[in-house]
């Protein structure tokens, strides 16, 4: 009996971040019907889904993080009609859509929240103490304390701003609530959830100080409380109520393989993600470490592999040179699993670090700790020589480097050695070779030790972490350059038929 793999499994997943990814109405923030225009560009680009960051109603403090409403669209990105133009869209051209849910935290504005400051009513909702002081020890993972006052000088719990109250997920209807905006999207015809903070949801009841110990760490009252695996029980039972392998991912930050794969469990999550290689330096060991310990822990049964998102530094400056971006890429796509790919990244977009204080609208900024994520979340470009590079017709939310015209689609789309066509066909012969793979690796062991590389049936992916050229042997497939006198360039790769 042969067996289907599930979409999911071995998706090429792309993140797009809507504020900053095309705009139609001419207001210089990115929009739902920017992104329905685009779809062919995606298409083309091969990916099998998109995932869409928070586009519900919010005062953008944390950049949609912060919802005020979860069964609406904001104004600024369009309406729900525009939302379900673009699902049916997408599914006609054979992309699946995933959208963010945030069920930590609310924003402010939230009529719960605002009910709660404003009466009273409800604040059983939130984590709301009294007390001369703040309730414990707690501090925000933006900076400063994790709690703030009301007018009345009751305290609120905020892991994030303190225009996030954090929800207090003991509460039913809490979660009566979030099973309800679920079934909201899912009837809809979204494919899926990535689960903002999916192990932040239960704090210790009592609220204890945190002390020495630390945030992420077994026994934490912050975070991976246990009751939160019947709360993924619940929601994947309504998944799999829906047809065509509904699915969830979640954003768990844990200390430990064995934290993680319990998230992952047949009755919960489809997939947490793997973010170690957003942690790992530019080294065939770290790179080698980071993934057999992922594929030897319970949770590599359905292995996620991320290089970059919107809350991170882009890797191609994390790596320094264009060439180990692209090397980077050909090794996730070459691991069995999914990846999940950022927005920008197959133009080889830069991190932007340069941009003026005043343009900045990151709370981890305003709040001192460090600059931000702005930087990774600067509008795309899309065609000509100078600012707004085709983005929109008015002034980008954020303002775009003065030497991106040499990265558009535009200009990338002429040059069959550029960025983008590199993605084209690394994406394309994934694609083709996909069904063909086992679902496992071997290592193999090669001459020089700046060289990792491993074998997945008749695919060896090898890659050079160093700086000089390493000779191979074998018929290339893909390279991630000029492959001179059976070289491969230092910081380069390739994909050899065995």
């Amino acid at each position: 009996m042969t067996t289907t793999t599930p979409w999911w499994r071995d998706a090429v997943v792309y993140e797009v971040y809507p504020r900053s990814f095309s705009d139609a109405s001419g207001d210089g923030e990115g929009d739902l019907e920017g992104l329905r225009r685009r779809l062919p560009y995606l298409s083309g680009l091969g990916v099998d889904a998109l995932w869409l960051t928070p586009f519900y109603t919010s005062p953008l403090a944390d950049g949609g993080y912060d919802v005020a409403d979860y069964r609406d669209v904001d104004p600024r990105f369009g309406t729900l009609a525009d939302f379900d133009a673009l699902v049916a869209d997408a599914h006609r051209l054979g992309l699946r859509i995933i959208i963010d849910i945030v069920p930590n935290h609310t924003s402010s504005a939230h009529p719960w929240f605002s009910e709660a400051v404003r009466t009273g009513e409800g604040r059983e909702r939130y984590h709301f103490r009294d007390g001369e002081t703040a309730p414990n020890d707690w501090r925000s993972n933006f900076g400063g304390p994790a709690w703030s006052r009301t007018p009345d000088g009751q305290w609120y719990l905020h892991l994030y701003t303190p225009d996030q109250p954090d929800l207090n997920w003991h509460h039913p209807e809490v979660r009566e609530e979030f099973e309800s905006v679920l079934r909201f999207w899912l009837d809809r015809d979204v494919d899926g959830f990535r689960i903002d903070v999916a192990a932040g949801l239960f704090k210790h009841p009592d609220l204890p100080d945190l002390g020495a110990l630390g945030t992420h760490a077994p026994g934490s009252p912050m975070y991976g409380r246990p009751e939160v695996h019947e709360i993924y029980r619940n929601w994947r039972s309504i998944l799999d109520s829906y047809p065509g392998e509904r699915m969830a991912v979640g954003e768990v930050w844990t200390e430990s393989p064995e934290d993680l794969a319990l998230y992952v469990r047949p009755d919960e999550l489809h997939q947490a993600f793997q973010f170690h290689l957003l942690l790992a330096p530019w080294s065939a060991r770290a790179f080698r470490e980071t993934v057999q310990t992922c594929l030897d822990s319970p949770s590599g049964r359905a292995p996620t592999w991320v290089l970059s998102n919107h809350d991170v530094i882009r890797h191609r400056s994390r790596y320094g040179a264009e060439e180990r971006s692209r090397s980077a890429l050909m090794f996730i796509l070459a691991l069995p699993g999914s990846a999940y790919l950022y927005q920008g990244e197959e133009l080889g977009l830069p991190e932007v670090f340069d941009l003026p204080d005043e343009a900045r609208q990151d709370p981890i900024f305003f709040q001192g700790k460090g600059i931000g994520r702005d930087g990774c979340r600067v509008p795309l470009p899309w065609s000509g020589t100078q600012q707004p590079y085709g983005f929109t017709t008015g002034k980008p939310w954020l303002p775009q480097p003065s030497d991106w015209g040499r990265l558009t689609v535009e200009a990338q789309e002429r040059d069959p050695s550029s960025m983008l066509s590199f993605y084209r066909r690394a994406l394309a012969l994934r694609r083709t070779l996909r069904g063909t793979l086992p679902p496992t690796l071997e290592w193999q062991e090669w001459p020089h030790p700046e060289v990792l590389a491993f074998r997945r049936g008749d695919l060896v992916c090898a890659v050079n972490f160093g700086e000089e050229p390493v000779e191979f042997q074998g018929d290339v497939l893909l390279a991630s350059g000029p492959v001179a006198e059976g070289r491969i360039a230092g910081g380069g790769a390739v994909w050899l038929r065995s």
